[in-house]
């Protein structure tokens, strides 16, 4: 595997031209100047979190020892090999200093909770100033866990504050050497890779070797961060006790009607078609939906769909597409 791509700190004015490049980079040090890790440097992370933690429970996960920290399907696929429950930051604390001295531990963790929710004012103390302060900031708390590899519909800063974590990341062109598992059942909401990326069975996926080609790898200490672009798929390991990481989900470019639907859509309608029929529509999809320009020897004003659409005629086709399937089903 190679390495991502790093570099020191970078600017605002620097990140359109990050995500313009559409690769994942290692911000090294983007963060260090973060009250947060300097408490994680000083050995006082956790007295850090306690003094700012809210009552308000956020959701959390723990599986048993066997698992590993793998939070994933049973091996019957009936369910997930973990559980889940409420509790406020502080409870979790607790657990993962009673965890901390116990071998084999559980594995514990507090995943995507929004900071002003659970832990009031840390935005405002540690700020991102890459982006908008309108970006909601998230909070990621465990011990030694191991996230699947999935990918996100938004681009992604994450910020390590404490522990170290371990990336591996996979370009969008390598989705048919995923093994994507459901769709509709998901560990944490997005699909995932069937594929352990740190033990990959390749006499079941064989594929997957073709990912592993062009995996890159990335080892975050605190104070670094990591730019994950769109749709790109990611692992995430956690090496340490208590691990913590904000990361920050925005959309750069505005998405009125969401592309998952259109991905839904069309699995329910072309699926169900024969392979003669699906491979005659293949070359319209590739054409009016993949190519740049499909219309450009149209006039504008003909161009309808197939052209620039304003947010009202958007919304009016998110209308009719509604009628049609309400009608169809």
């Amino acid at each position: 595997m190679r390495t991502v791509p790093e570099r020191g700190p970078a600017t605002p004015d620097e990140l359109d031209g990050i995500v313009a490049a559409a690769r994942p980079i290692v911000l090294r040090g983007q963060v260090s100047d973060w009250p947060s890790v300097a408490a994680e440097r000083a050995g006082r992370l956790d007295a850090y979190l306690r003094d700012g933690a809210s009552a308000h429970p956020a959701s959390c996960v723990v599986g048993l020892p066997s698992i590993g920290g793998y939070f994933f399907y049973r091996e019957d696929m009936g369910g997930m090999n973990f559980g889940r429950r409420d509790a406020p930051l502080g409870d979790v604390l607790d657990q993962l200093a009673q965890q901390k001295g116990t071998a084999p531990a559980l594995a514990l963790a507090m995943q995507s909770a929004p900071t002003d929710v659970v832990l009031p004012g840390f935005a405002e103390a540690n700020v991102l100033s890459l982006l908008p302060e309108t970006i909601r900031p998230r909070i990621w708390i465990g011990n030694h866990i191991h996230v699947a590899t999935h990918y996100d519909s938004s681009d992604n800063i994450a910020c390590v504050v404490g522990g170290r974590r371990h990336f591996t990341l996979f370009p969008p062109d390598q989705a048919a050497n995923m093994y994507i598992g459901p769709l509709e059942v998901t560990p944490a909401g997005t699909p995932v890779s069937m594929v352990r990326v740190d033990a990959p069975d390749l006499a079941r996926y064989p594929r997957f070797a073709d990912a592993l080609a062009v995996a890159e790898t990335a080892e975050l200490a605190p104070g670094d961060a990591i730019y994950i672009p769109y749709l790109w798929w990611h692992s995430v390991r956690s090496l340490d006790p208590l691990s913590v990481l904000i990361n920050y989900w925005w959309n750069p470019q505005a998405e009125p009607l969401w592309p998952v639907d259109a991905l839904l859509h069309a699995l329910a309608t072309m699926r169900a078609l024969s392979a003669s029929r699906r491979a005659a529509w293949r070359p319209l999809f590739d054409h009016l939906v993949f190519d740049d320009a499909p219309a450009a020897h149209l006039p504008k004003s003909a161009r309808g769909v197939l052209g620039d659409l304003s947010d009202a005629e958007r919304r009016a086709l998110a209308g009719h597409l509604a009628k049609q399937l309400s009608e169809r089903s």
